[in-house]
């Protein structure tokens, strides 16, 4: 990898062993959980607004650690900011990150507002620095 031609993004890790980042959506921030098991960016059904979200009804189910089978609603053309890397068509699945949130709480750590997934990780072709707690995005 030619550090020249990619972005580097902080990541912290948290008490939970998550990667979390900020990021903007829509041009505002929030806190992310890095996870490249995810194959779509999420955001909390209950941030739709904070983060300037329009959604419409979505066939997908939600499913995750704990949980499965959730409802979730589409929302298209959104922008997101991680450090200087910018897209800006951005389809974004929204449903309730409660289970994902209290998880977070139990151990002390803080809520997030969302997840970066692999849709992104691929469109950055993306590398990961698990040592020096870095994401790399392509330019």
């Amino acid at each position: 990898m030619n550090r020249k031609n990619y972005i580097p993004v902080p990541l912290f890790l948290t008490d939970t062993n998550h990667f979390e980042l900020s990021a903007k959506i829509n041009g505002v921030e929030g806190r992310f959980i890095l996870d490249t098991g995810a194959s779509n960016t999420c955001v909390g059904i209950d941030k739709a607004d904070h983060f300037g979200l329009v959604s419409e009804a979505s066939e997908i189910k939600a499913a995750g650690a704990g949980a499965r089978e959730m409802e979730t609603l589409i929302s298209d053309k959104n922008s997101i900011e991680i450090g200087r890397w910018k897209w800006k068509k951005l389809k974004i699945v929204l449903f309730d990150l409660i289970h994902v949130n209290e998880a977070l709480i139990i151990h002390q750590a803080k809520p997030v507002d969302g997840i970066i997934g692999s849709d992104i990780l691929i469109r950055g072709k993306a590398v990961i620095d698990y040592k020096n707690e870095f994401l790399y995005l392509k330019k």
